[in-house]
């Protein structure tokens, strides 16, 4: 059995690196629709079999309900790290042999991109990891089995992953995927995705936002 395991923080002080271009109600709203945008993608995925969201938010315990997605109830949110661990033990305790993290803060992110992550899956210790846009973050993760070594998500946490695989003499492999290697935490990021003329909800929820407007304000100040 194999999960894909999506934390999720209490959004009402969501992306908060965004601060200089967003107001706190804007940000939020942006942090949940791409959650929604996540799990529509994540429903449809046809090689996996459970789905669980790690949080103790209100509002995404109603939305992963609606889904028919399971709730990995937390106490209290201590990191991301601490929350996707948490949860890849609760899943290896119910009988899962690999579980794929992923965030919700990939707006270009497919169901086939997540299909094609979890085709790399193979039996024995083993990790898949998709590096972030700079190449240090790992924006998807994929442990065989869940609980293989623990998570350093934030700085360098690509290399951290690595090591810890290699430790563990583990099969370890880095794949590129263009749309989830762009994740939205900086204003760079939101200009870098503005590139890409792919119609989504979130491109228009940030051109009604005016956020081109603001890019070249802050572009012309610099």
């Amino acid at each position: 059995m194999r999960y894909i395991l999506i934390p999720v923080k209490d959004l009402s002080y969501a992306k908060q690196r965004l601060a200089a271009l967003m107001t706190q109600e804007e940000r939020t709203h942006l942090a949940w629709e791409m959650l929604a945008l996540t799990l529509n993608a994540v429903a449809r995925v046809r090689n996996i079999d459970r789905v669980a969201l790690v949080t103790n938010y209100g509002p995404a315990l109603e939305l992963a309900e609606g889904y028919g997605m399971e709730v990995i109830r937390e106490t209290e949110q201590i990191s991301e790290s601490v929350s996707v661990d948490f949860g890849s033990r609760e899943v290896e305790r119910k009988g899962a042999v690999a579980a794929l993290r992923l965030p919700i803060d990939l707006p270009l992110m497919t169901t086939a991109d997540i299909e094609g992550i979890i085709e790399r899956d193979v039996a024995g210790p083993s990790a898949v990891l998709v590096p972030s846009r700079d190449g240090r973050g790992t924006n998807a993760i994929l442990r065989r089995p869940p609980t293989l070594f623990q998570s350093h998500f934030g700085p360098r946490s690509l290399e951290k992953h690595v090591r810890e695989a290699r430790t563990l003499n583990a099969r370890c492999e880095l794949i590129e995927i263009e749309r989830i290697a762009l994740d939205i935490d900086e204003p760079d990021d939101v200009a870098e995705f503005l590139k890409w003329e792919r119609k989504s909800p979130i491109r228009d929820l940030l051109l009604e936002m005016g956020i081109e407007e603001r890019l070249r304000g802050r572009a012309h100040e610099g």
